[in-house]
């Protein structure tokens, strides 16, 4: 007796196989392979012993383990799962879509975008020459209401003379985050999640290791002055791009703003 086989089946492969791809590909980057090639193990086993031996008491034991560890496996990879689906997200084509229904400022104009940029780049260079450590978050797309929660609400326009006194070294504010949004400095002082990437170079210590965080969690920039060294650094999707000039800064903010 012959199966079937048509356009159907043949899209069913495809798809199961991407994402196969996918999750391999997010274990490996987590460091997780191991447990991805045991999982794959583990069902080829229970497909075998339920599906082709029809042993029906292993089967069903099998069965009562694979339902319980489906759960666990979402316990495990809890951080995982949930950078998958935030890149899911982040595509362009969803970010297109989200855009249709955002009531968030949009800054197309050229003088409104350097009234935001100019002071946090100023500020940013005469911290870095003072070695005064900051973290500065760019809010976009995505709110960041619960971050702003963790600190002190200010709900200032953006001046450099304001960004350095905030993180001047025995202000009350200085070891947290400040939260830029609308045009706005909205709170300072603020706790950010913290990424526990074991890729991170040793040398960057927990404010960078904030400012990846969230930028997995959000579409937010994330800025930061290094206290050790005063080198500027800027974290954006999950990335670092170090050690940049003002006029880097400057471009890359441009960019990534409008």
């Amino acid at each position: 007796m012959f199966f079937e086989f048509g356009i159907k089946d043949i899209i069913d492969i495809v798809l199961v196989a991407l994402m196969l791809y996918y999750v391999y590909r997010l274990m490996k980057e987590s460091r997780s392979l191991n447990v991805f090639m045991g999982i794959l193990v583990f069902i080829v086993f229970w497909l075998v012993v339920s599906q082709v031996l029809e042993m029906k008491l292993l089967g069903s034991i099998l069965d009562k383990l694979v339902s319980v560890g489906v759960i666990a496996l979402i316990i495990l990879f809890q951080e995982d799962i949930r950078k998958f689906l935030y890149n899911l997200g982040a595509h362009q084509r969803m970010q297109a879509l989200r855009r249709l229904f955002s009531s968030g400022e949009k800054l197309h104009n050229p003088e409104e975008l350097k009234q935001v940029i100019m002071p946090i780049v100023m500020a940013c260079m005469s911290m870095s020459k003072k070695k005064v450590g900051a973290l500065i978050v760019i809010q976009r797309a995505t709110p960041l209401d619960d971050i702003v929660a963790t600190g002190e609400r200010i709900d200032a326009a953006i001046s450099q003379q304001l960004i350095e006194n905030i993180f001047f070294k025995n202000s009350p504010l200085h070891d947290g985050a400040m939260i830029i949004a609308n045009q706005r400095i909205k709170a300072a002082g603020c706790i950010l999640p913290v990424s526990h990437n074991l890729d991170i170079p040793k040398e960057l210590g927990l404010r960078h290791r904030a400012a990846l965080g969230i930028t997995h969690e959000s579409d937010s920039i994330a800025i930061v002055v290094s206290e050790e060294n005063g080198s500027i650094s800027v974290a954006i999707r999950s990335e670092f791009q170090l050690r940049l000039e003002a006029e880097k800064l400057e471009s890359i903010l441009t960019e990534e703003m409008v």
